[in-house]
């Protein structure tokens, strides 16, 4: 039998995505809830080397700062990624509901990014998809460590090989990824810049509801401090953004620099109340919509920065009668129960959401 069963009551999946969806389970031995991520065998078609890169990288690591991997299932018509499962919410969601957010909070923030991602580099592995939705909250508790999720962009660095695939999210792309050249790890450093940009501001650095103009300002790195939003933030983080953001990436900080700053490891983040300008600025530029979305992300103009580069093909629905709750065998020798976990989306149950 599956080591792991659904949770089965009305609210929907924890995320639903173009190709997959992510459902709450309980592990049977130890009734400790996962995230189980569902992805259809018909969607990897064409696909199945971004998937198995994936899963490499998701092997490699283990940082408290990062989504782990538990276990790897396969039935005929499914893959199940079970994941460490995160259940604080997103990174937006949190700043707007407090009532009090300072430097020093969005300080403490990139350091805990900045050090996840030094550990992803130094293993030669570059994420190439940095983004504020990728950044969850591991619990609900007040200091709950931040956590870097979805690795499906990610790379091997190799020493024959050598980056140059234009993907990632608008908005959040180094130049030198648009301008297809060949690129490094520096591109992620360049996203934790824009990440930082966001957290003192609420709005992006880049902005344009033309896709063409938006990459032109970003291929010029053009970008300001503007009035009145900067004026109550220190020329320290201005400081370290600039560094992250820079566009030549030899000269650009990397993660062990930046982990140097004073704005991170010394003193200068400063703990005036930010909230009610960021948060603000979080709600007016930065569409909810997008959580739940069941085609591929879109670039809308409440939500510049939330589309992907490279074009995503429509998922397939599922024409196989997967019958009613018969097991079929899984590579590791499990099987899986057709009826919670192998389901058309007819015959889907739905899913427990955890509180985000």
């Amino acid at each position: 039998m599956c080591a792991y069963v659904c949770v089965s009551v009305s609210p929907p999946p924890l995320f639903r995505g173009a190709f997959s969806e992510v459902v709450l389970a309980e592990e049977k031995r130890t009734q400790r809830l996962v995230a189980i991520k569902c992805i259809p065998k018909k969607a990897l078609e064409g696909k199945e080397n971004n998937i198995e890169n994936e899963i490499a990288v998701l092997h490699r690591i283990k940082h408290p700062n990062i989504v782990s991997l538990e276990d790897i299932f396969e039935s005929t018509s499914h893959l199940y990624l079970v994941m460490q499962l995160v259940s604080g919410g997103e990174l937006f969601d949190r700043i707007v509901e407090k009532g009090f957010y300072t430097e020093r909070d969005a300080s403490q923030l990139i350091q805990q990014i900045l050090d996840a991602v030094k550990y992803l580099h130094d293993m030669g592995i570059v994420h190439r998809d940095l983004k504020p939705e990728n950044l969850l909250y591991y619990s609900m508790d007040e200091d709950s460590k931040i956590m870097i999720s979805d690795f499906g962009l990610s790379k091997i660095e190799g020493a024959d090989s050598v980056m140059s695939t234009a993907c990632g999210t608008p908005g959040y792309v180094a130049p030198e990824v648009l301008a297809q050249k060949p690129y490094s790890k520096a591109v992620d450093c360049w996203s934790i810049g824009v990440i930082s940009y966001i957290l003192l501001c609420g709005y992006p650095p880049f902005y344009d509801e033309n896709d063409a103009k938006l990459f032109e300002q970003i291929l010029r790195a053009e970008y300001e401090f503007d009035s009145p939003y900067w004026d109550d933030i220190s020329d320290s983080a201005k400081d370290f953004i600039c560094h992250l953001m820079e566009k030549d990436p030899l000269k650009r900080y990397t993660c062990e620099q930046a982990l140097q700053h004073p704005w991170i490891c010394g003193d200068t983040a400063l703990d005036k109340n930010i909230h009610e300008s960021v948060s603000a600025q979080i709600k007016k530029n930065f569409a909810k919509n997008w959580r739940y979305l069941e085609g591929p992300s879109q670039i809308t103009p409440t939500s510049p920065c939330h589309g992907h580069l490279l074009p995503e093909e429509e998922e397939e629905e599922e024409e196989e009668d997967l019958g009613n709750g018969e097991e079929e065998s899984c590579k590791s020798g499990i099987h899986l129960n057709k009826q919670t976990c192998g389901s058309t989306p007819e015959q889907q149950p739905q899913w427990n959401m955890v509180k985000v």
